[in-house]
């Protein structure tokens, strides 16, 4: 449950305390004091402090740095219905989030310094997880012409984005890339050729041809990517793909890093877990942008996790009513909610089969997401923001969307038995939630 009150010292003990950052991986404790990370490491005995001290027995538990999620969507303003960034931030800490970058498809778009500012008083208010609000790259997300990225940064802005519609003009992509240089942040890139996607509801394949479906190609996914990719050698400008879905996608950054053009990218927990095969039966809740693809996709995107090419797991977070899900398929809104479920998937598909040690983990859920958008944590180093995520890394249970924090229930986990879960979660030194039970 989230709690506001701030306690001059927290004490974690026993747990396998874990930051890739600093290659920390002991059995000991962790220490806050003021809000900062005092000591991360070997057991510290007695500890005495003048002052209000919390103590937390972390025994069987991971401690580690506070996860970041640099894509979600929280609808507010526009939709409240929804989400709202309280709900959304209250979601974001039960997840094990510390952080989440918000989106700036709401209405109005946040495209100038009032919407940026709005946002992060909305967040100051909820008093949960942090959230940095993502500006848009074009005015009104219409395409035509470039928002003012001086002033939203100057508002507390961290990056610049149009997601949920590609930026279809080249030049403007290279604009947006030359002028986000000047301010040393990244361009999230919705990458989705249009004429290509149009109409589509789903992969272009067998399934979407036995549905009667129309699919989307993966060309219209990889047409973007190795265009931005290009833009950013061009500019020397720091190109972030969002929620890459493809086997060709992920070469395509390869071949970008072996370049050292800068780019990066983030994949989803449902990119890594379920198929196109998920959309049977016309279940709205496997219905996404991207489209969930084939097995090889999957199975591609998890090596790629693995070895580094995908730098970051980000949830694309997106609620929306049960009546709009309820609609026929072709249309019903893309997109389901995941903060809430995203360490578990991960554990559930990544971790217990072996394909990534926890450290990798925490690595592509904390520690490279903070560095890659510039956000304070993602390290529990000594002097550091005490954002802290604590997960019970063998807790089984059953994904009830009736019990998120979100407002959202639009999920294809439902039901579903999965292991790990958040069970405290410290933002600058204050437990913004602890799982009760």
């Amino acid at each position: 449950m989230p709690n506001s009150t701030p306690h001059q010292y927290v004490l974690l003990r026993n747990g396998r305390v874990l930051d890739p950052s600093s290659n920390l991986d002991v059995t000991g404790d962790v220490l806050v004091a003021n809000g900062v990370i005092e000591h991360a490491g070997a057991p510290l005995g007695d500890v005495r402090r003048d002052g209000d001290l919390v103590e937390i027995d972390c025994a069987g538990q991971v401690v580690s740095p506070g996860f970041v999620d640099v894509h979600c969507h929280l609808r507010e303003p526009g939709r409240e219905d929804v989400e709202t960034i309280a709900t959304g931030a209250r979601a974001a800490a039960a997840g094990g989030f510390t952080a989440v970058c918000a989106m700036p498809n709401t209405d109005p778009v946040t495209d100038n310094q009032a919407a940026v500012g709005f946002i992060i008083r909305q967040a100051m208010r909820a008093a949960a997880a942090r959230v940095y609000p993502i500006g848009a790259i074009s005015v009104g997300q219409k395409g035509e012409a470039l928002a003012e990225f001086g002033e939203m940064i100057g508002a507390g802005a961290v990056a610049v984005s149009d997601d949920g519609k590609p930026v279809a003009s080249a030049q403007l992509m290279r604009t947006a890339l030359e002028y986000a240089r000047t301010f040393e942040i990244p361009v999230a890139d919705h990458c989705e050729e249009p004429t290509l996607a149009k109409g589509g509801a789903m992969n272009e394949g067998v399934v979407s041809a036995r549905l009667g479906l129309k699919g989307i190609p993966s060309e219209a996914e990889e047409i973007m990517v190795i265009r931005d990719i290009l833009l950013a050698r061009r500019t020397g400008g720091h190109v972030h793909l969002c929620h890459m879905s493809t086997r060709t996608s992920v070469e395509l950054i390869r071949w970008g890093k072996d370049r050292n053009i800068r780019v990066t990218a983030e994949v989803c927990p449902h990119h890594l877990s379920l198929t196109e095969e998920s959309v049977e039966g016309y279940n709205t809740n496997a219905k996404m942008n991207p489209p969930l693809r084939t097995a090889e996709d999957v199975e591609y995107l998890k090596q790629a996790v693995k070895d580094g090419t995908i730098d970051l797991v980000a949830t694309d977070h997106a609620p929306h009513h049960y009546d709009e899900k309820e609609r026929e398929f072709s249309d019903a809104p893309n997109g389901i909610i995941g903060l809430e479920t995203a360490l578990a998937v991960m554990v559930t598909n990544l971790v217990e089969p072996g394909i990534i040690s926890y450290a990798t983990l925490v690595d592509r859920m904390s520690c490279s997401p903070a560095r890659i958008f510039h956000l304070p944590g993602g390290t529990l180093r000594r002097g550091s923001v005490a954002d802290i995520t604590v997960f019970d890394p063998a807790a089984r249970w059953s994904v009830d969307p009736a019990t998120f924090l979100s407002k959202g229930r639009n999920t294809p986990y439902a039901g579903m038995s999965l292991t790990g879960r958040a069970t405290c979660t410290i933002v600058g030194g204050r437990i913004v939630y602890r799982l009760t039970s």
